[in-house]
């Protein structure tokens, strides 16, 4: 799993064009989110024997992230171009909805671009150091 994750002011997203034909239909409205991490994530062929490690580590950054910034507004936005290594979509899904799952039990407010979509996006990142945050887990 790949991230790469931006403490962002504003960030705004709108579905372009559906690249999985089994992804649901989205709503053809943006949404805005604010002084929200923002994680861009890629999964990987190899987390699929790595998927507790994956989950435990993709947790354990976004909330250090989050902490440096005193939010608990996370985005998580599937991007699939930070690896040539790629997952089944299908895992990538379930890792992804687990992690949702696990952040707004602990009281982060989660939402995110719809998966299986080419997505417009507009994003204000700040200036801090520890606003951009590459990590390969």
């Amino acid at each position: 799993m790949k991230l790469l994750m931006f403490y962002a002011p504003e960030f705004w997203h709108k579905p372009f064009q559906k690249t999985l034909p089994e992804a649901p239909e989205a709503e053809p409205t943006g949404a805005m989110a604010r002084d929200a991490v923002v994680v861009f994530y890629h999964g990987e062929a190899e987390d699929h024997d790595r998927r507790s490690s994956v989950l435990t580590k993709m947790l354990k950054n976004i909330k250090w992230l989050g902490g440096k910034f005193n939010t608990k507004q996370v985005v998580l936005h599937s991007f699939g171009h930070l690896s040539e290594s790629k997952a089944d979509p299908e895992l990538v899904r379930e890792l992804v909805a687990e992690v949702r799952q696990r952040l707004e039990n602990t009281g982060y407010s989660v939402s995110e671009t719809p998966f299986g979509y080419l997505n417009e996006w507009k994003i204000h990142v700040a200036g801090d150091s520890l606003a951009k945050v590459f990590k390969s887990i």
